[in-house]
């Protein structure tokens, strides 16, 4: 008793040294009203933001991405394409791309916010759209069942695992051998657990749903027209610049999750030294961890839209990766993607704590 007692004793006290001033407070609530209009920070906010991303993240868990269920991705995808289709000729290209790109994210977020806007007084209809708009926006389910099955695809034979990871992958895989699809495979996983988990979350801890949903925008353009390709090298700088910058933070912090998940604290220096060894700023980082657990190599020469790009190698081990090391790479990212769910829970709480 006397430990719990202690223990109560110097939490209060931490939030008593931290006590925001009443100036910051109001700062706090300012930003709140903006980006949480029908949530300002007390009462039920609280609740329902934590209810809202408890259960959103439930439904990915259980659902994945249901191929029947419309997707608002698939959605994003139709207005880039026709955007493109439209805007990538003649003079101008990067100016254009970069207005399109602007153009989608903010017609995204004002939207979302918008629709929060309009439910601020139905409390269970606002934690339902949240709740959606949290399924929708995490892919560590659907993620996980596409790389099992690329590896189950390969046990039949090799072409069968060539199709089933272009399912996932940009590069062009007609050619690659088997241990080629079993690491493109792994660096999706790797990758994309950035993307489709932790980057979505840390958007929806700063701004919300709508935030999750503008973030999503991002890296569709990313995904479609962020390519270094004669068609889309000026068309899409702007967006795969955006992207960049709004990956730049959960790409190390997805790296220093899957360590600390698997206790591997020794092989920091190894992230740190072949994080940067990417095309991508953001992208290594998350495949060296991935690399360093795995004791394997990644990277290397890939072609995409039939143009070969030299990329360096993560990692010196070019050993054969196996079934075995597809299993072990699914916990880390279930285990990161745990740790990421209660991180922003934790922050959320307190934050109020902090502020009320």
């Amino acid at each position: 008793m006397k430990r719990k007692a202690g223990f109560s004793f110097h939490f209060s006290h931490l939030f008593r040294n931290f006590a925001l001033s009443n100036e910051k407070k109001k700062a706090f609530a300012m930003i709140a009203d903006l980006f949480f209009p029908a949530l300002p920070m007390q009462g039920l906010a609280v609740p329902l933001m934590l209810i809202a991303l408890g259960a959103g993240w439930l439904l990915d868990l259980v659902l994945g991405d249901p191929r029947w269920l419309p997707h608002p991705v698939v959605g994003f995808g139709k207005l880039i394409a026709a955007g493109e289709h439209a805007l990538n000729r003649g003079g101008g290209r990067l100016l254009k791309g970069g207005l399109l790109a602007v153009s989608l994210i903010a017609l995204v977020f004002a939207a979302a916010w918008t629709v929060r806007w309009l439910l601020c007084n139905h409390a269970l209809l606002l934690v339902a759209f949240d709740s959606i708009v949290v399924f929708f926006c995490l892919a560590g389910t659907t993620l996980i069942r596409e790389v099992r099955a690329v590896f189950l695809a390969l046990d039949r034979s090799l072409d069968e695992g060539r199709q089933q990871v272009a399912r996932i992958v940009g590069r062009d895989t007609s050619a690659l051998s088997a241990q080629e699809v079993r690491t493109a495979a792994l660096e999706t996983l790797a990758e994309n657990l950035s993307d489709g988990v932790v980057a979505p979350l840390f958007w929806f801890l700063l701004l919300g749903t709508p935030g999750m949903l503008a973030y999503k925008m991002v890296n569709t353009l990313d995904s479609m027209i962020g390519y270094r390709t004669e068609r889309y090298r000026l068309f899409g700088r702007v967006a795969a610049r955006i992207d960049d910058a709004a990956n730049y933070l959960p790409a190390r912090l997805t790296a220093l999750l899957m360590i600390l998940g698997r206790g591997f604290m020794g092989r920091l220096q190894f992230v740190r030294r072949y994080g940067s060894c990417h095309a991508s700023p953001n992208s290594g980082w998350p495949e060296a961890a991935l690399a360093a657990i795995l004791d394997c190599r990644f990277g290397g020469p890939h072609y995409y839209f039939g143009q070969l790009f030299d990329k360096p190698y993560i990692g010196h081990n070019n050993r054969p990766l196996t079934t075995a090391d597809m299993r072990r790479a699914v916990g880390v990212n279930r285990k990161a993607e745990v740790a990421m769910v209660l991180l922003v829970a934790v922050i959320i709480c307190v934050i109020t704590k902090l502020t009320i």
